[in-house]
């Protein structure tokens, strides 16, 4: 099948170059592919079709990141902070310890926060982000830890086994030294 899409700098030896690990109908559909797209963005974007005729060879470099804008990133989050409240606000605070009852709404606060950063051009999650969300944490789930936590000690059976294999190691190991000693010098 000839090529429809024909430009006079992507010859035959580059086609080759770029293609010759894959199967030869693989690379035709490639070509064509690509040759495709490089016509009809051509008029959109002539960097394009620069870099369509270079060969896909060179890397482009990585566009200049803008930098966070913490404060517009703080008034952004406290948004998606009052919606959460809100939110929660239709939930009986007898059940804000049972994450079931609240699932989506959190989804939707750490979803919102999440886009919020990356629209301001901000890494998530970021310093900022965590301490706002350690805020809502602490006002509505610092009671949902257990209120005294009690330590058992372990069954008596189980005491003397952490008790006697540390011993019966030590002991072993005190008498691995004497024998391997008393060997060194006979071998001496």
């Amino acid at each position: 099948m000839p090529n429809m899409f024909v430009f006079p700098q992507f010859t035959e030896r580059k086609d080759k170059m770029l293609f010759q690990n894959f199967p030869r109908s693989c690379a035709e559909i490639m070509l064509k592919g690509i040759l495709l797209l490089a016509y009809f963005h051509q008029w959109l974007h002539p960097a394009f079709n620069a870099w369509m005729i270079r060969g896909l060879s060179e890397p482009t470099p990585p566009r200049p990141r803008k930098p966070c804008n913490e404060s517009r990133l703080q008034w952004e989050v406290e948004v998606c902070g009052e919606e959460f409240k809100r939110d929660m606000g239709h939930i009986d605070p007898h059940y804000w310890c049972n994450l079931t009852h609240f699932i989506s709404e959190y989804h939707r606060f750490t979803f919102c926060t999440e886009t919020k950063s990356h629209t301001i051009s901000c890494y998530w999650p970021n310093p900022l982000v965590e301490s706002y969300i350690i805020r809502i944490h602490k006002h509505f789930f610092s009671n949902c830890t257990l209120e005294h936590v009690v330590w058992v000690d372990p069954p008596d059976d189980t005491l003397t086994i952490l008790i006697l294999v540390p011993v019966f190691l030590t002991l072993a190991m005190i008498a691995l030294v004497v024998w391997c000693s008393k060997r060194s010098d006979i071998l001496a």
